[in-house]
């Protein structure tokens, strides 16, 4: 038995992956509404349109119930509701349970990662966190088409448990990772970039520019990373090159569409308004851009999506900035990530 909160795309996509690997599925949500069809229906048709979900998942409103008796919790909320559905949770159970990370984010102000929040807010109550991340669009893992994803822990015998536990041979394939840094950071900037890629396609400016953005911000990526503690080979592995190219390049990608908007000329306000679902590039440039200030990293297109967002720059003026740097050699500038 298996507790999933959030019943998003993601969180019923990934209930699937765990129904069809034979594990009874709880799937907390909020709305009574949802939940309902869910149980009745066996539909979620806002978040996943047209997905019939196996019987084995049972929607919950009451989180105390969702929790009964439950050693695995997977962690499928947007990062700004992580805080307070944890604080939720710990109230609900009396034994230690192992979490499982499956948001990708950087919280703003405190600059924590995700598992780093679910240590502070569990304490006691937490037995083992493990992060599962990697290039996974919830519409396609819900049709069950191939998809690759990586799992890590600072505790290793957790992270094959979970490996085990979500590892499914005809459609779901997971990889450990040791590099638990790596692995969260890779997660949450790929979004960063994804908006980015968007904005360059909103403005019609085509593959190469979109080449150029996807390279050089998996440079951003990895500086940062390694400079916090990551292995910089992970940025080359799923949860890096493979995560940054599915979200920069899909219609699925809910960052890739709101950079898309505002590269069109949108307002940030009306964007997020319009997409309907959280936008975790967002939150995460602040956190990032806050971040890199702090530990004297160089983010160029961080600082100038920074500017975007939240100094109401224009989207041309801030591409034509990064255009005008001043030269320098690559080879040099990619030294200067961390081995």
């Amino acid at each position: 038995m298996v507790a999933v909160l959030g019943a998003g795309s993601w969180g019923t996509a990934l209930a699937i992956v765990l129904a069809d690997n034979g594990h009874d599925v709880r799937l907390w949500g909020q709305r009574q509404e949802q939940i309902d069809e869910i149980n009745e229906k066996h539909m979620n048709e806002k978040y996943l349109p047209n997905i019939h979900l196996p019987e084995t998942i049972v929607g919950y409103v009451d989180l105390a119930k969702a929790l009964e008796g439950i050693e695995t919790v997977v962690l499928a909320v947007p990062t700004k509701a992580i805080r307070d559905v944890l604080q939720r949770v710990r109230a609900c159970i009396e034994q230690p349970i192992t979490v499982v990370s499956v948001s990708k984010g950087i919280e703003p102000d405190t600059n924590k990662r995700i598992s780093e929040i679910i240590e502070e807010e569990m304490g006691e109550r937490l037995q083992d966190v493990v992060v599962l991340s990697g290039p996974s669009h919830a519409e396609e893992v819900s049709l069950r088409h191939p998809t690759t994803v990586t799992v890590s822990s600072k505790n290793m015998d957790a992270a094959e448990r979970i490996q085990d536990l979500f590892m499914n041979h005809q459609y779901f394939r997971v990889y450990t990772n040791p590099d638990l840094i790596g692995v969260e950071i890779g997660g949450a900037l790929k979004n960063i970039i994804a908006l980015a890629a968007g904005i360059t396609d909103g403005l019609g400016y085509g593959d190469n520019a979109k080449a150029a953005l996807m390279t050089r911000g998996l440079a951003e990526m990895a500086r940062l990373g390694s400079r916090l503690g990551a292995n910089p080979l992970t940025f080359a592995g799923l949860t890096g090159i493979g995560d940054l190219i599915v979200t920069c390049t899909s219609v699925h990608s809910r960052n890739w569409r709101a950079g898309n908007m505002l590269g069109k000329g949108y307002a940030l306000d009306d964007v997020l308004a319009n997409m309907g679902m959280v936008v975790e590039g967002v939150r995460t440039t602040k956190a990032a851009y806050q971040l890199a200030k702090k530990m004297n990293v160089d983010m160029p297109i961080t600082n100038a999506l920074y500017d975007v967002l939240f100094n109401g720059k224009d989207v041309k003026s801030a591409v034509d900035s990064l255009m005008a740097r001043g030269k320098t050699s690559e080879l040099e500038d990619l030294a200067n990530i961390s081995l």
